[in-house]
């Protein structure tokens, strides 16, 4: 059996040539997912500005619930949307541990000016931490600052001088006390006094350090008594984990929200927050798209195997009529796919760590993830995408020659001359039990909103995709009977190739399938990406009604720049806006949401945002951060109405349950909770404005308004119109777009190649009947036209179906997400179908040609 396995590999090389390239590209998505779920459970950002520091204390970067008692309690946790905080106080009972020999807290916000480079504000004290010492003047006091040496150099600023820099609470005028340098190198590559490499952390800092006096630096930083971490310095002679034990008990004790004590790579963690958001967004790709792209890997290798061996029907059927057993034959099957299966495994590992390391490249840049996170690869996830396609491979070859093995010598070769359109009785009752669950799944998403709409439907797409490849042959029939119809009317080449296509139905589905795979899969996630976006957009035009948007080109703009927008001549008013985030409870679980805090009455929100209130009042929003206002689709996933309490936890973990007091629909453009800056200012990542409307008097000049607004002498402030709005709305979209536009991207290369692969075997199995139909006076242009046809139908078959699953798919995540029917962006159905039909005339030209160059008599007499 082995001999004839090794035979089998030689004189079939078409066959399983598609066969390596299948397993080859399936094994390099699975590695490349496999390591990106590594990356997101093993991720670790080694420590900069704390590396001198053994021991740090910060805030859990992320929030936890739980739900139950007992052995039936369930958590859930995600990554808050902001920079989480520590109590200032919480230093000085640390301080009093006998192995401290100091605790300092590390306080860090954006600071700009229109003659420096982007500083990073911090507190004098945190100069111990880089090593800090002045090589000029001297430390701070009340209205100064000292200045990085570099900094103040590079615009010619020194000592005594004065200089106007904006702080998150308004722009101020100070003093420079003196000139800092760093003695010792608190990042890579840094030197000659130069700062660590920019970073995405606000406790990292993102530039050269303008040290306050503490107390400004707490006022300045708009977090007033809150710190972003606490570094903790050793007594002489007092081990890290002596020093870890005694904060843990001294921070154990301490009232208010409990801190993390972080030693070791923990304290990259306390420096870069957002790792936690981070290594969610890895191990969601790893994990959650992982796993649709290894069952999708899965189907189309057990698909190209089923038909490598559906192919040599007439040779297995000539062994069983010489005399070879079911066991045998099975046994050849699977030393077939020994010999195969792990080389091709083997091969796929290479390009899939390229694919994840990429991946992760990108996702740096794009500041998901923070800078110095590399990908992690080990043998967990290579060994798993080889023996996902060896198991694969072996159970499709078993399934495919379970029937032929079993046939009766006598009539083995009988039963091979003709191709059986019916599927076995297992693949029947799966196929139509997956399509019910779809049906069945359709129908509940149908009769949810919000994100459990969505949550839903992700397993329609599935449920049918299954469907369709158990009932692949069934499917291929009646798509080739209907789609075949007008060619019947047609000239030779039409009335063949609806022949063909009836005749070969197996053969079909198995060029079908990975096409309706690419169309759904894609289809789906590039639709709904596109369906966000098209309603975002007809939100924010319907609902941001100001005159002018005054933005920045930096950090944002102070809070004080509404009120001082307001008096400008020909201003009627101006509100202010901070973006942040939060997460909501619902259903057990935490969902994230956008956040917008606004600033003044909020009875006159309406001049510069109308929101398409439904219940309740804007004006009953107070300050304390007791009320809230919420987008509607986002009230029917959290269960909640006008009057009832929500369990939200704000930008850094604070957690608060305020009173919804009005639900409105432009949320998705616009931000899903409403409410008042005050409420939300203090626990956001800065206390920065992110826009102000401003909504100009009745008859006011607008470009004098434009002008006078342009004088406030903020630092990098624009003046635009309401598209200045859009532009921060599409940003916010934008990760989540190239998100899934890569994902479309790797499943649909994936499964374009499958089809390419499929229709090339199948074209190529195809000597004999080409070299008769030349013989019978079949003309080459006949053939070509027949063949061309096909693949045309294939395509159009594979859209239709893939299209319809896509669709039935849409409709609720688009009226969940958006509560509006799905947006179809043209470029995205264009690029679908032009995709598809391309593969399928190249993948079925190239080798057409290739047979038609051979000699018919030649080539119909020749050994299969």
């Amino acid at each position: 059996m082995n001999g004839l396995a090794r035979a089998s590999v030689r004189f079939r090389p078409a066959s399983f040539v598609g066969t390596f390239v299948a397993l080859l590209f399936a094994s390099a998505v699975i590695t490349a997912c496999g390591s990106m779920l590594q990356t997101g459970i093993t991720a670790h950002v080694k420590p900069v500005r704390y590396a001198a520091t053994p021991v740090v204390v910060a805030a859990d970067p992320s929030a936890r619930i739980t739900t139950g008692h007992g052995d039936d309690a369930d958590s859930d946790a995600a990554s808050l949307p902001d920079q989480p905080r520590v109590d200032t106080a919480l230093a000085d009972r640390i301080a009093r541990a006998p192995g401290v020999s100091a605790a300092v807290p590390d306080t860090a916000f954006p600071v700009q000016s229109k003659t420096l480079p982007p500083l990073t504000g911090r507190d004098w004290s945190a100069h111990a931490i880089d090593a800090s010492t002045v090589v000029r003047g001297r430390a701070p006091g009340t209205g100064e600052v000292a200045l990085s040496a570099a900094a103040a150099r590079a615009a010619h600023v020194g000592v005594g001088d004065t200089l106007t820099l904006t702080a998150p609470t308004g722009a101020t005028t100070y003093k420079v006390s003196g000139l800092t340098d760093t003695k010792t190198s608190t990042g890579a590559g840094a030197k000659d006094g130069t700062e660590a490499s920019a970073t995405t952390s606000a406790t990292a800092g993102t530039g050269a350090s303008a040290y306050f006096a503490d107390p400004v630096a707490d006022r300045l930083s708009g977090h007033p008594g809150r710190t972003d971490a606490i570094a903790v310095l050793p007594a002489k002679g007092v081990s890290t984990d002596e020093l870890a034990r005694q904060v843990k008990a001294a921070v154990k004790g301490a009232p208010g929200d409990p801190a993390k004590v972080r030693t070791g790579d923990g304290r990259g963690l306390a420096e870069h927050p957002e790792l936690a958001e981070g290594k969610e967004m890895l191990t969601a790709i790893g994990a959650s798209f992982g796993g649709i792209a290894t069952a999708t890997a899965v189907f189309v290798v057990m698909g190209t195997v089923a038909l490598a061996i559906g192919q040599r029907g007439r040779e297995i059927a000539l062994l069983r009529a010489v005399g070879a057993t079911p066991r045998q034959i099975r046994r050849t099957v699977a030393t077939e796919a020994m010999l195969v299966a792990p080389i091709a495994g083997a091969a796929g590992i290479l390009p899939g760590v390229a694919l994840a390391r990429w991946w992760v490249r990108q996702l740096v840049h794009r500041d998901a993830v923070p800078a110095g996170v590399t990908l992690s690869t080990g043998w967990i996830p290579m060994v798993s995408a080889v023996g996902a396609g060896l198991l694969a491979a072996l159970a499709a070859g078993y399934l495919a020659a379970r029937r032929p093995s079993k046939a009766r010598p006598s009539q083995a070769l009988g039963e091979a001359a003709v191709e059986r359109r019916r599927p076995g009785v297992i693949r029947t009752v799966l196929g139509a039990a997956a399509v019910v669950g779809g049906c069945v799944l359709a129908a509940v998403a149908a009769h949810t909103t919000g994100e459990d709409a969505a949550n839903v439907a992700l397993g329609i797409v599935f449920c049918f995709m299954v469907g369709v490849a158990f009932l692949g042959p069934v499917v291929a029939w009646a798509a080739a009977a209907l789609l075949g119809l007008p060619l019947r009317a047609g000239g030779a080449a039409s009335q063949l190739a609806a022949a063909n296509s009836r005749a070969n139905a197996r053969r079909l589905a198995s060029a079908i399938t990975p096409i309706v795979l690419v169309t759904a899969f894609c289809g789906t996630l590039l639709c709904m990406q596109g369906s966000l976006k098209h309603e975002a957009a007809h939100q924010i035009k319907d609902g941001v009604v100001a005159d002018q948007v005054l933005g920045s080109s930096g950090a944002g703009v102070p809070a004080d720049t509404a009120q001082r927008a307001a008096k400008v001549p020909g201003v009627d008013g101006a509100v202010g806006v901070l973006r942040t985030g939060a997460l909501y409870r619902a259903s057990g679980s935490l969902n994230s949401a956008s956040v917008l805090g606004v600033s003044g009455d909020p009875g006159k929100l309406p001049d510069v945002l109308r929101l398409g209130l439904k219940t309740g009042s804007l004006s009953a929003l107070t300050g304390d951060g007791r009320t809230v206002a919420v987008d509607s689709l986002l009230a029917g996933t959290a269960k909640v109405k006008v009057g009832d309490r929500i369990s939200l936890w704000l930008g850094d973990g604070t957690q608060v349950r305020p009173t919804v007091v009005a639900t409105y629909e432009r949320g998705l453009g616009i931000g899903q909770l409403l409410m008042p800056r005050a409420a939300v200012a203090d626990h956001a990542r800065t206390a920065y404005d992110t826009q102000v409307l401003v909504h100009d008097a009745p008859g006011a000049d607008r470009t004098a308004v434009e002008r006078g607004l342009s004088r406030l002498g903020v630092a990098g402030l624009t003046v635009t119109d309401r598209a200045g709005y859009r532009q921060q709305a599409d940003k916010e979209l934008e990760l989540n777009a190239w998100a899934n536009s890569v994902m479309a991207a790797v499943l649909g290369g994936f499964a374009a190649v499958a089809a390419a692969n499929t229709l090339v075997m199948t074209v190529l199995d195809r000597r004999r009947e080409v070299a008769l139909l030349r013989l019978a006076g079949t003309t080459r242009r006949q053939v070509l036209g027949m063949v061309r046809l096909e693949a045309l139908l294939v395509a159009a078959a594979g859209l239709l179906i893939g299209g319809a699953i896509a669709w039935i798919t849409l409709v609720p995540i688009a009226r969940g997400l958006t509560g509006a029917s799905p947006y179809i962006p043209p470029g995205t159905a264009l690029g679908l179908a032009g995709a598809a039909t391309v593969i399928g005339l190249l993948s079925t030209a190239l080798p057409a040609r290739a047979l038609l160059r051979a000699n018919p008599a030649a080539a119909g007499a020749a050994r299969e």
